[in-house]
């Protein structure tokens, strides 16, 4: 492996620690964390808010100049706003996110305890991402 493959596994298994410090990888918490006219469980507020630090560093590292990403690759940040796609996925993200408690990065960080929910979600997000890949190209949408 080269140099960027390690720093993405690294950064990717600090991640993955993360969310399970955090216990995002926990689908009951999550879905505790959500359900807002129950039973709320307001501590997830505390790995928003340091998600929204560290994005905002990298945000202003990127508007500093620092455009490239660990594989100095540019990066570009996508200018066309809101459209249906952007809708649609996010309803799509929304609602699964509410009925299961896995987000894709949640999901795939539980695959390491073995969780059959887990696989099973990420099995069911692979033939959703093929699904859309085929739709894509055969202009469907």
């Amino acid at each position: 492996m080269n140099r960027h493959t390690w720093i993405a596994l690294g950064s990717g298994v600090i991640f993955g620690l993360g969310l399970a410090i955090s216990q995002m990888i926990d689908p009951e918490k999550v879905l505790a964390f959500l359900d807002v006219a129950g039973q709320w469980d307001p501590s997830l507020v505390f790995v928003m808010i340091g998600a929204l630090l560290v994005m905002g560093i990298a945000w202003r590292l990127q508007t500093r100049g620092v455009q490239v990403d660990a594989h100095a690759r540019k990066l570009s940040i996508p200018g066309h706003g809101i459209d249906r796609s952007l809708v649609i996925g996010a309803l799509v993200f929304g609602v699964g996110w509410g009925l299961v408690g896995y987000c894709p990065g949640p999901a795939i960080a539980s695959l390491a305890l073995f969780s059959l929910e887990a696989f099973v979600f990420v099995a069911a997000m692979l033939a959703g991402m093929q699904l859309f890949h085929y739709w894509r190209g055969t202009g469907a949408g």
